[in-house]
């Protein structure tokens, strides 16, 4: 079956599984979704994405313009007045392309426009290097958008069509992370919505304003401080409410699909002393670890943090109550202060009675190969150990 035509509308395969790498299963996600525009700048490991969103605008079963700039911060300056004139918009990168970006996602953000992004986690140069590390994107956690993690190419395909869902409700981007190479370039057994669910589920990007000449109206003007701040608070009180729309845009999904993903998942949990915590497709290592060790007899679990950005603090506190100790796995590094993703689920504990210790691990960064045993024997180990504010390295 070729993955190019797999459940395409009215050929009566919707729904079947098909072996689809994680970046195909972005293209299909964003081929569902019916944006209109989809500027695009090609980046390894994410060029498959552009390369299939191609093909099918080749095969007129993508109706969307496809723009393809000079660079990922021409890319960004396409996004945000395409969306503000009211249309849906999808574009995707990696690594050097969303730090090139990063001046225009903070203004995406202010201008409220919910642009969708897929980004497949690089390293960072330099050195120059093509592997798995979540830095790029962790790095862009202050932008104002929304930061999901997937951990497998079905549940990239879904987030990507729920992030649309919950970004054009909230009005703010979305960006959609996943692991280079265990996700993007790894094959695995996908199913693909018919068309008709999603127009159903996801009906065309309407916006209560939009920049319109027959409508004349003002953007991007100078604005006193008064207006600013108001502006900025705007913002919060909205992060504030997306943990409950995505949960519910997952919940309505799973109605419709039989999947869910969840804001925050417990894996395996139920009187768990220790859990381990993690991003992406650490979490695939990390079941693995748990199930050796449960077989061993010990109660640990797995927390998985789906939705990172607004960080779903009360959903993980609930997640963590009644455990003694966490293990966050972190495969990212910001130099001078260790992992990222550790000194978040630091704070959002803080001052809570009885919080979890917590004890962070830099693993795989870089894409360092995280073998199951030597994650069991961190595992094992926290118990006797004591949490501790410098870097430790797996």
């Amino acid at each position: 079956m070729n993955v190019r035509d797999a459940g395409a509308p009215g050929d009566g395969l919707a729904g079947a599984p098909v072996l689809l790498t994680g970046n195909h299963a972005v293209a299909w996600a964003a081929r569902l979704a019916r944006p209109r525009v989809v500027p695009v700048y090609p980046i390894t490991p994410q060029t498959p994405v552009l390369e299939l969103l191609t093909e099918f605008q080749a095969a007129g079963t993508f109706d969307a313009e496809i723009l393809t700039v000079e660079s990922e911060h021409s890319v960004m300056s396409a996004c945000i007045p395409a969306s503000l004139a009211g249309v849906r918009v999808f574009t995707a990168t990696a690594s050097q392309g969303l730090l090139l970006m990063h001046e225009l996602l903070h203004y995406a953000a202010g201008a409220r426009a919910p642009i969708v992004m897929a980004n497949v986690n690089r390293t960072v140069a330099s050195p120059w290097a093509f592997w798995p590390d979540q830095t790029d994107s962790l790095a862009q956690r202050d932008t104002g958008w929304i930061q999901y993690y997937v951990e497998s190419a079905q549940e990239a395909l879904d987030t990507v069509l729920q992030a649309f869902r919950v970004a054009e409700q909230a009005l703010l981007p979305a960006l959609v992370n996943l692991d280079a190479f265990y996700v993007s370039h790894a094959l695995e057994p996908v199913r693909v919505p018919a068309q008709d669910l999603v127009d159903a589920w996801l009906p065309p990007f309407d916006p209560p304003q939009r920049l319109d000449p027959a409508h004349p109206s003002s953007w991007g003007n100078v604005v006193t401080q008064a207006m600013y701040q108001r502006h900025r608070r705007a913002l919060e009180d909205t992060m504030a409410r997306v943990p409950a729309l995505a949960a519910a845009a997952d919940g309505e999904w799973a109605a419709l699909t039989g999947r869910a993903w969840g804001v925050v998942e417990r894996y395996r949990c139920d009187g768990a002393r220790r859990v381990v915590l993690a991003l992406g497709s650490l979490c695939g290592t990390a079941r693995e670890a748990v199930d050796l060790l449960r077989a061993e007899g010990q109660a640990v679990g797995l927390v998985k943090l789906r939705l990172f950005r607004p960080l779903p603090v009360a959903a993980l506190r609930a997640a963590l109550a009644g455990v003694h100790d966490v293990l966050v796995l972190d495969r990212d590094h910001s130099p001078g202060l260790g992992g990222v993703l550790h000194q978040e689920i630091r704070g959002a504990l803080y001052g809570l009675p009885d919080a979890p210790r917590v004890h962070g691990l830099l693993a795989g960064v870089g894409g360092v190969d995280v073998p199951v045993r030597r994650l069991a024997e961190a595992l094992r180990g926290v118990a006797q150990a004591e949490p501790r504010n410098e870097p430790a390295w797996l």
